[in-house]
């Protein structure tokens, strides 16, 4: 089975930082390209930034300057790191990617990781 799963959400204080972890779990799985996104409360999903598979990356402007999205393909992984945080960044951020098993590609979510910007 090809799964992703985020860590790293929390409480964190306006100005705070943050790191999420996004692994993905199957035997020869490995992350082809990904992204971020998120979701507020009675708001849509909306993507926060993308990286391909060579590491190009895209943010949205809400957080340019502010969160940068890397990967470490040895380990399977993909980051966001988000700087300067904003109450407005409170939301559920989910990681969403590309999961390749040798010529097999499938896209995944993961459950998503609970983020709260508050005083």
């Amino acid at each position: 089975q090809m799964q992703l799963v985020e860590s790293g959400g929390g409480l964190v204080q306006p100005g705070g930082s943050l790191r999420l972890s996004c692994a993905a779990s199957g035997s020869g799985v490995s992350i082809d390209a990904s992204a971020w996104y998120r979701q507020a409360p009675g708001k849509q999903r909306e993507l926060v930034a993308s990286i391909s598979s060579s590491g190009s990356t895209n943010y949205a402007d809400s957080v340019k300057g502010r969160f940068t999205v890397s990967r470490d393909n040895a380990k399977d992984m993909v980051y966001l790191q988000m700087n300067s945080l904003k109450p407005e960044d409170t939301a559920v951020y989910y990681c969403n990617a590309n999961l390749r098993r040798r010529s097999y590609l499938t896209n995944v979510w993961g459950p998503g990781t609970q983020v709260v910007v508050s005083s």
